[in-house]
């Protein structure tokens, strides 16, 4: 065996340590057993990256070819990243230390045996009886890793291990009706765990808390580099500011036309305007359920396999299935709309996506005849999943192990407004247009208030929006923005507040991976000298992009050139 092909299987065994990963990435013999957040495992975690950058560093030295050297500078950004992740500190202590994710933690795996595993039941059963029996303990070693949490993140844990009594609900009543063999085992395991949860959310909430939550421009700046970001933070705060004035002239261009086109008063304000579209356009509920929802969204994948299909605009040839689901309760307050649980990397058979929903009568107005489709093709065909499956293929360990969320997050953004260019919407592209720049103008919204949660620096939310950016409370300062560019509802503002703040350096991946595509994609054309024709050229980007594998932006590029796309 090579030296490369070893120095893959251990980078494989480093990131199935942790049994969450082993069930995202479709590796079994772990699904039984939690994570273990312990200082010694993390101690442990450590030690192994650094020997892991280490063998790195001597293989780049050996003069490797391009994918080989392409996978090692994978693999070193992710290995650092994940040395930076473990120990940056502020407020003295590091982010575990002061972010619970009991609640996360515990829900991840159970929903992905639950939903998103193929196996059969009995064998997922075993898992989830063996998660369950591990509660107490796991819960108890949480609490002895947080001091002094910051209190908006015990507010989201509080949250989600409230909910998790629903999900234990869900599975025993799945071992019942499957007739389990060892049901007993999971109803015991089910009341120690409850009464765990309990006691973990009285002792949670009784810890003393901090509102600081940002690290400071050093650290930030740090983050950002490791996220594979070439960019300064100055450099993504004016693409913000731009990008959000651009979206503006386009929305009131766009509020024109259609201010005319449906009878409306010529001084209607986009925010009427939108609450007009959401009213005209809302979607029919056959029987009075939200459920009903998910069927529209099922009706929306298939016109969009259909339309891709009739027009070839990307490679469609492999096994593949898509499933639809209501957002867990549990999952609620981190999921403001939807999201996607990725085909299993490891996972042999149909690449099998799971779309989260999260439906509720205050956020029905989210989901209307000209939002479905966007969110559809952004979750779905072709947007995550269709990239997310061909990067499952990929022969690489590095790249279907890889989470680059500026590269996934700028393909589906890219896919908004290059399908209505495409004709996608027929004589609604307009009104579909215009719900799609106001919802994405968040993306201009995350830049800032990633950048301001993330440093401390209140001047990031100053992005030429007239919004009350104020208040101390960081929370109520970002709301406000994200509030007056948007037009969301109280709700969903909070929602997507909770994972901005925790999720630190995602939120500014999409308009900064949109940004960085679209470069991408002008310098290719550019460069094609009218070796294609029409939508050929569209076609061997597309290919060469999604048959690629996960990667930073910024390595793309080079992949486009080893690819003869770029002079």
């Amino acid at each position: 065996m090579s030296s490369i092909n070893t120095f893959q299987t251990a980078y494989f065994d480093h990131f199935t340590r942790d049994p969450n990963m082993c069930l995202e990435l479709g590796v079994d013999g772990r699904g039984g057993e939690l994570p273990d957040r312990s200082p010694t495992e993390t101690d442990a975690t450590l030690a192994e990256a650094r020997e892991l950058l280490g063998q790195v560093d001597a293989l780049l030295a050996q003069s490797p070819g391009f994918d080989e050297a392409l996978d090692l500078d994978m693999a070193r950004l992710s290995l650092e990243r994940e040395v930076f992740d473990l120990t940056y500190t502020f407020n003295g202590a590091t982010q575990r230390a002061q972010c619970p994710r009991g609640g996360d933690d515990l829900g991840i795996g159970l929903t992905i045996l639950l939903s998103n595993d193929p196996r059969p039941s009995a064998e997922r059963l075993a898992d989830v009886a063996g998660r369950l029996e591990q509660i107490p303990a796991y819960l108890e070693g949480v609490l002895a890793t947080v001091s002094q949490p910051v209190a908006r993140w015990v507010d989201m844990d509080l949250a989600t291990v409230a909910e998790l009594p629903s999900l234990f609900e869900t599975l025993q009543n799945w071992a019942t009706e499957t007739s389990f063999e060892d049901l007993p085992r999971i109803v015991a395991a089910r009341g120690r765990a409850e009464a765990a949860l309990t006691s973990y959310a009285q002792r949670l909430a009784a810890l003393p808390t901090t509102t600081a939550l940002h690290i400071g421009l050093e650290s930030t700046r740090q983050l950002v580099k490791l996220r594979g970001i070439d960019r300064s933070l100055e450099d993504l705060h004016k693409m913000a500011t731009d990008f959000l004035a651009e979206t503006s002239a386009t929305l009131d261009e766009l509020r024109g036309r259609l201010v005319e086109r449906h009878g409306l008063p010529a001084d209607t304000s986009v925010d009427a305007l939108q609450q007009h579209l959401a009213k005209t356009f809302r979607v029919s509920l056959p029987t009075g359920k939200l459920e009903d929802i998910l069927d529209r969204y099922q009706v929306e994948r298939g016109r969009l396999d259909t339309f891709i299909r009739e027009r070839d605009l990307f490679p469609l040839d492999l096994d593949e299935n898509i499933s639809i689901e209501r957002t867990p309760a549990y999952l609620t307050p981190t999921i403001p709309a939807g999201a996607m649980w990725p085909p299993a990397p490891f996972r042999e058979g149909t690449k099998t996506s799971l779309v989260h929903l999260t439906l509720s009568d205050e956020l029905v107005d989210e989901h209307t005849e000209l939002s479905i489709p966007g969110m559809m093709l952004h979750e779905g065909t072709p947007g995550h999943h269709l990239q997310l499956a061909w990067a499952s293929l990929h022969p690489s360990i590095v790249r279907r192990i890889y989470s680059g969320n500026e590269h996934h997050e700028g393909w589906t953004t890219y896919l908004e407004d290059y399908m209505l260019d495409q004709g996608y919407m027929g004589e609604l592209v307009d009104e579909a247009r215009f719900v799609g720049k106001r919802d994405i103008s968040r993306i201009g919204a995350r830049v800032a208030i990633d950048l301001f949660f993330m440093s401390g620096e209140k001047r990031f939310l100053d992005v030429g929006i007239d919004a009350d950016i104020t208040p101390d409370d960081p929370f109520e300062a970002a709301g406000n923005l994200l509030a007056a560019v948007t037009g969301f509802v109280p709700g969903r503002v909070q929602a997507e507040l909770n994972w901005y703040s925790v999720e630190r350096g995602y939120p500014l991946s999409y308009l900064t991976g949109n940004r960085m595509l679209w470069d991408l994609k002008r310098d290719v054309i550019a460069a094609d000298q009218r070796r294609h024709e029409g939508i050929e050229l569209d076609r061997s980007f597309h290919e060469v992009f999604l048959k690629a594998g996960n990667m930073p932006m910024a390595y793309m590029r080079r992949v486009m050139e080893h690819e003869g796309l770029l002079g």
